[in-house]
Parts: C-alpha cells; sequence; structure tokens
C-alpha cells in the first residue's frame, strides 16, 4: 500500500513540476518584447540601388528617416562632416523631423536644401541650419555601416565619432 501511495506522490509531484515549468515559460514570454517591438529596434536600408539628389524615405521607430545621396554638385554639403560614408558614396541620413517644432521638411532637390513649411526653417543637403528657427540640425540616428548597407538603431565606431566631434544629438 505505501508503494503505491509513493508511486501516485511521485506522479502527482512530477505533474506538478510539470505545470510550474509550463507556468515559468507562460510568464517568461510575456516579458519579452514582442515581435513586432524587437523588429522596430533596427531598419536595415540598402543603398546599393540609391540615385544621387533624390531623397528616399524610410520608417524607423515610428519616425521618418531622410536618406540622400549628396550631390557631388553641392560641394559645400559634399565637404560636411556630418556626412556618412558608404561604398565610397556620401549619404546624409537623418530623422526627417524639423527640430524646431517636430515638422517633416520637404526636400528641394533643384536648391539642395530642406524646407520645413511649418515656420520657413531651411536645412542643407547634410542637414545643417540654413534659416531659422530650428535650433539644430536635423538628427542623426545610431548607425552602422555594412558593405552598402546601413542598419539604423546599432551603434558603430562611425557613430561614435561623430557623436565624440559633436555633430550629433
Amino acid at each position: 500500500m505505501s508503494d503505491r501511495r509513493d508511486f501516485f506522490g511521485k506522479a502527482l509531484g512530477a505533474f506538478a513540476g510539470l505545470g510550474a515549468l509550463g507556468a515559468l515559460y507562460a510568464a517568461k514570454r510575456t516579458w519579452d518584447p514582442l515581435p513586432s517591438v524587437k523588429a522596430a529596434g533596427f531598419t536595415t536600408i540598402d543603398l546599393s540601388q540609391a540615385q544621387e539628389n533624390v531623397l528616399y524615405t524610410e520608417m524607423w521607430r515610428g519616425k521618418p528617416i531622410f536618406v540622400l545621396k549628396v550631390p557631388k554638385a553641392d560641394k559645400k554639403a559634399y565637404e560636411d562632416k556630418r556626412l556618412i560614408e558608404v561604398g565610397g558614396e556620401k549619404f546624409f541620413i537623418a530623422i526627417g523631423l524639423c527640430t524646431h517644432l517636430g515638422c517633416i521638411p520637404a526636400y528641394y532637390p533643384d536648391q539642395y536644401k530642406f524646407i520645413c513649411a511649418c515656420h520657413g526653417g531651411q536645412f542643407n543637403a547634410a542637414g545643417e541650419v540654413l534659416k531659422a528657427p530650428p535650433p539644430s540640425p536635423l538628427v542623426i540616428p545610431p548607425f552602422k555601416v555594412e558593405g552598402k548597407k546601413v542598419v539604423l538603431g546599432e551603434s558603430s565606431p562611425e557613430y561614435e565619432k561623430l557623436k565624440k566631434a559633436g555633430l550629433v544629438a
């Protein structure tokens, strides 16, 4: 009789242990970020097909990201230290929100500049302020260069170098 009681006690203990493991697994899954949140953390942009002086807009963490292969004809902007070199070409990559009130500036390729319609603020093709009221240049997000691709949301030595020089917020 005692052998049977011991068997049922061990079986009940094993069953309870499995239930506890299942509960812990379910609790862990609720603490993990959703796949959509994980995916929003990093965005990879392939720049191999980018054309000069054409603005591309991507989304990263719910914000527009401006990607511009800076035209060599705009000599002043082309030499700007805020530009990112990818595959021997220079790109301007920034969060596409005006630093004044958060409006989205439009790019005028014939003038090589961004103009914010809200209050008339202007930025050159490297995101530097040309005309107030914006208090600072367009913000460069954390990035990492991988060949002809840029991964947004991941810091890199290139980004840290810009940050140390005071060229990013």
